[in-house]
């Protein structure tokens, strides 16, 4: 039983996730997952450089044994999960709602969708009463024209999300609903090609804001008084990973 905080990190190979993974170090040991190795092994390189560790997970999170397997090698090691940050995300090519892909829309709903609802079940005893869930959300494409797979199945995770934090808001766990500012990452680039990546936020100038505004580390905050769904930057759309 470590007494460092111990925080999951779901998406954790790039983007805002490896931005958060690497400024949570070395105040947290992270268990980093994601499906990209070499991601992961730059994200071990750089936590290490700040005197931090961490735990790599090289996992897909819609396959089901996979997740019970590591929730449970969580428990067995430590016990409890102090932090849960939710990064992952499926985002296909941009196409008209008539014209889906039905194998990339059984992907985003696996991975948007099912992979959450599993995960929530399995994390929610780890973090128990004084935990901390952490999910992103992207209110910018919701009934904009060709967005219509990543936004049903963001909208979708993101009613679980709500409905999680909602159910947990007197007993715990914290279960915050953040939206971040734009930011130049490789998500956003498919989606606007040609934006100007200067006017965008640095996904690790977010990173720390968001660590500090939520008292992410500390696990306390505003959570008692914190609306169900987005925070109050909402406003600005982005697409976090």
């Amino acid at each position: 039983m470590s007494e460092q905080p111990v925080a999951l990190v779901t998406g954790a190979s790039r983007g805002l996730g490896f931005a958060l993974a690497e400024a949570l170090a070395p105040a947290c040991h992270v268990v980093a997952v994601a499906r990209t190795v070499g991601g992961l092994e730059d994200l071990d390189d750089r936590i290490k450089a700040r005197g931090g560790s961490a735990t790599l997970a090289p996992m897909d999170i819609t396959i089901d044994a996979a997740m019970q397997q590591l929730c449970r090698s969580i428990f067995e090691r430590w016990g409890r999960l102090d932090l849960w940050l939710h990064a992952a995300i499926h985002a296909v090519p941009l196409s008209p709602a008539s014209h889906m892909d039905m194998s990339d829309w059984e992907r985003s709903v696996a991975t948007n969708i099912h992979a959450t609802g599993r995960l929530i079940s399995y994390v929610a005893p780890l973090l128990g009463e004084e935990g901390t869930a952490v999910f992103f959300d992207d209110p910018l494409p919701a009934g904009r024209k060709f967005f219509a797979d990543y936004a049903a199945s963001k909208a979708a995770q993101m009613a679980l999300a709500c409905a999680w934090q909602a159910e947990s808001k007197r007993l715990g766990p914290r279960v915050l609903i953040v939206t971040p500012r734009p930011m130049p990452t490789a998500l956003r680039a498919r989606f606007f090609p040609g934006e100007k990546r200067r006017d965008l936020a640095d996904p690790h100038d977010e990173a720390a804001r968001l660590i500090a505004e939520h008292a992410l580390v500390a696990g306390k905050g505003r959570e008692s008084e914190a609306p169900a769904g987005p925070d109050a930057e909402g406003s600005s759309p982005t697409v976090s990973n």
